[in-house]
């Protein structure tokens, strides 16, 4: 199991490293995900993701969720195919926290 770790590379730009998985996701992880507080926009970015599941997908859906609550402008960028496919199954794949944009 790889642990799940979040790193603000810069103001509002977070990255994401490890598995998001049944077994990496837990309680905690889902409490420190209070950073959206305070902010106008954030991206993340899946780049550095080894593995993910549904519970990955999960963990997008809450955090776009919270982001909502706080109105803050959330956008995920790179993406795990595995998570795109997910995604394209319930339709979230066509929503704007899903689009991949090539910068």
């Amino acid at each position: 199991m790889s642990k799940l770790t979040l790193t603000e590379q810069s103001p509002g730009h977070f990255t994401v490293e490890g598995s998001l998985t049944f077994a990496s996701i837990d309680k905690q992880t889902l409490q420190s995900f209070k950073f959206l507080k305070g902010m106008d926009s954030m991206c993340i970015d899946l780049a550095k993701v080894q593995t993910t599941d549904s519970a990955g997908l999960a963990l997008m859906i809450e955090w776009i969720r919270l982001s909502r609550m706080g109105r803050v402008k959330l956008s995920f960028k790179n993406i795990p195919a595995q998570l795109l496919a997910l995604a394209k199954l319930s339709g979230l794949d066509e929503t704007e926290y899903f689009a991949t944009h090539t910068h």
